[in-house]
């Protein structure tokens, strides 16, 4: 059974277990480095869920697996996913599946009209995902550390009028 939840603050021990992993198991793929956070203490883990955002963990069978963020849209509407990642385990479940989907969720809840992310070059299993998912590829772009990424975008739904 797969859930997604949010975390807070209060949740660091979580997001810093994941993020760990996450930038252990693939350091290629996200911006910041394992040596960036390995020796963070309880403050800086707290800090980062308390920045802009939403950040969410997957659950598979009740064991956090996964997790991403949801960044808040910029003026003209593009809200981000970003960092998502899924334990080598869990991969091929849903779990990346429903992460999407929540991030999706909440960025038609904040009246975003698109959602945008980066995936590095050569990482075909992620762009394949994503392009599953409905995103569209808008062309490579090189980090200032020299890594290209693909951005890739695609359109969300409009939020449903409440009806009361």
């Amino acid at each position: 059974m797969i859930t997604v939840r949010e975390l807070g603050p209060d949740d660091w021990r979580t997001w810093r277990d994941l993020r760990l992993a996450a930038l252990a198991e693939a350091p290629h793929a996200f911006h910041s480095r394992l040596a960036d956070w390995v020796g963070a203490g309880e403050h800086e883990w707290r800090d980062r869920l308390r920045a802009p955002g939403r950040y969410l963990v997957a659950d598979l069978d009740g064991r956090p697996c996964a997790h991403v963020v949801a960044v808040p849209p910029d003026p003209d509407g593009v809200a981000d996913l970003v960092a998502l990642w899924v334990a080598p385990h869990a991969r091929g479940t849903g779990v990346a599946d429903a992460l999407i989907a929540a991030v999706s969720e909440q960025a038609v809840s904040w009246g975003a009209h698109r959602l945008a992310l980066h995936v590095v070059v050569g990482n075909e299993r992620a762009a394949a995902l994503y392009r599953r998912h409905g995103f569209a590829d808008l062309g490579a772009i090189e980090r200032p550390d020299g890594i290209t990424e693909h951005r890739m975008e695609r359109p969300l739904p409009l939020p449903v009028p409440d009806g009361s």
